[in-house]
């Protein structure tokens, strides 16, 4: 064998660029399941799911071009890891080189890299053109900056693209319409909710179902509501529906939450993106395309645009820029223990309650659900980053180290001290009774700071302030917030730091 040509299970791209100059004459590939996939983090039953029944479905279409494959399946050879099945499969095939595309994990290069070194066998990383912007493109962009925004490289990305631009200038002359976006359900809560399509789950994905359930059976969440694609024709029709169904109202609610409003007007996009089944440029392009068409409202579809184009390409190019630190930032030094609770969903905390319960039963929850409740809770509870950064990559179906880390350490924790965020985003519990119902029935109260019922939110929230006051003071985004914490007395503060430290002692407790 010339060629064996590696498909690593977030790369099922048919225009990969592992398969260029693919001769099956002379060239083979190999696709491995491997256990530790799902246990080096405690992965989601359905994101393991999700992750096989997509392998196996590309396979079968890499077997329909007539090119030469090895499937080693969980159920069959049962790989302990990626390396030791492509240590196997050199052993027993003898190739040249392997060919990979570049990993989304730099674990996972790094193990590649240690078994083709083992076997003497040449490795070749090649550069993934999924992307729309190349890693080296953003190095440079990125250049020696202490600090990146996404706002900017996000209005570059535009111009290169020509997503949404009149001439040189953007298409209703703003960049940016995020404060369109932030709108609140109100008292009557959420009206005319479309229905998010149905995968029907067929054999292939019954039997990995059931693989799952047996092999995984101790892990995190329920196969019961699986409904994913699985291949790039239902990528493609998940993409059309939200299209035409729910992108023209995307935008105004895309912050709300609800009680069992599991998927709103969301795109529900990003795991078959992660997965390859999508590529970011078809799914800008249908989005301006019916912009045009149907004159859609341009805050949702610029808002939509911006986190493919934008958010997404962006936290790519940070992941490979700021790695290894990244993986161990912890800018206020936070140690506590993730609580228990958060792989069941059994706390008092009504917002974490549903927004784990949603996680757990689906493995999804909307940006908002990660960033203001559970990330949230996350930073002013002090717990330690990579306790939640595990938490997140095993729970989600769209969780891929490359987007999830930088998203969570980066953004939602604080972790890496503002690399490419201006302030840390923390609210007290106001915050969520004015964006969801979650407050409604709950034992505590969100305008309570202390006593009986204080809601954790607020008590941490306003201790996290008293904790780092000065700088928060000396950052016009957060200097608001310190002004309301110096109208309290000296005995209210003592009274918050008392009940914080009494909360932070036994968070499995909230």
């Amino acid at each position: 064998m010339r060629n064996l040509v590696l498909v690593l299970g977030d790369q099922l791209d048919s225009e990969s660029a592992a398969f260029d100059g693919f001769d099956p004459k002379r060239d083979g590939v190999v696709m491995i399941e491997a256990l530790e996939e799902s246990k080096h983090v405690w992965s989601h039953k359905t994101r393991t799911a999700l992750f096989l029944s997509a392998m196996r479905h590309f396979a079968k279409e890499i077997e329909a071009r007539g090119w030469p494959i090895e499937y080693r399946a969980l159920d069959r050879e049962a790989d302990a890891s990626l390396a030791s099945g492509v240590a196997a499969t050199i052993k027993a095939q003898k190739p040249e080189r392997v060919i990979v595309v570049e990993p989304g994990d730099l674990r996972v290069r790094a193990s590649l890299d240690a078994s083709c070194a083992k076997a003497k066998c040449e490795i070749e990383f090649r550069a993934d053109r999924h992307f729309m912007c190349s890693i080296d493109e953003f190095k440079k962009w990125a250049g020696k900056n202490k600090s990146l925004r996404m706002e900017f490289f996000y209005r570059e990305m535009r111009k290169k693209h020509r997503a949404l631009m009149d001439g040189e200038k953007p298409v209703g002359g703003e960049w940016n319409y995020d404060a369109e976006n932030r709108k609140s359900f109100g008292k009557g809560g959420p009206e005319n909710v479309p229905t998010p399509p149905s995968f029907a789950p067929d054999e292939i994905t019954k039997g990995v179902i059931e693989l799952v359930e047996t092999l995984f059976k101790d892990h995190p969440g329920s196969t019961q509501h699986f409904n994913w694609p699985v291949t790039r024709k239902e990528a493609l029709h998940a993409l059309d529906d939200f299209i035409e169904k729910r992108l023209g109202d995307f935008g105004p609610h895309q912050d709300a939450m609800w009680t069992k409003l599991h998927f709103g007007w969301h795109s529900l996009l990003s795991s078959s993106l992660n997965l390859k089944l999508l590529n970011p440029r078809e799914v800008v392009d249908a989005a301006e395309k019916a912009f045009k068409k149907r004159a859609l409202d341009l805050a949702s579809v610029e808002g939509f645009i911006r986190q493919v184009l934008g958010w997404r390409e962006f936290m790519r190019g940070v992941y490979f820029t700021d790695m290894p630190s990244l993986k161990t930032a912890n800018h206020f030094g936070h140690t506590n223990a993730l609580p228990e609770w958060y792989w069941t969903g059994k706390t008092q905390m009504n917002c974490l309650k549903h927004s784990i319960d949603q996680t757990l039963q689906f493995g999804y929850a909307h940006h908002i659900q990660r960033l203001m409740i559970t990330g949230m809770f996350g930073i002013t509870a002090e717990i330690e980053p990579q306790q939640l950064c595990d938490w997140y990559l095993a729970v989600y179906v769209d969780a891929i180290e490359w987007v999830e880390l930088p998203n969570t350490a980066g953004m939602a924790l604080f972790a890496n001290g503002g690399r490419f965020t201006s302030k840390p985003y923390v609210a007290s519990g106001a915050y969520v009774k004015r964006m969801s119902n979650y407050c409604d029935g709950c034992r505590y109260k969100p305008d309570q700071r202390t006593g009986a019922k204080a809601c954790p939110l607020s008590t941490l929230y306003w201790n996290f302030l008293d904790k780092h006051e000065e700088t928060f003071a000396s950052n016009p985004r957060t200097s608001l917030m310190v002004k309301n914490l110096q109208r309290m007395t000296d005995e209210e503060r003592a009274a918050v730091r008392t009940d914080a430290k009494r909360m932070l002692k036994d968070l499995n407790a909230l």
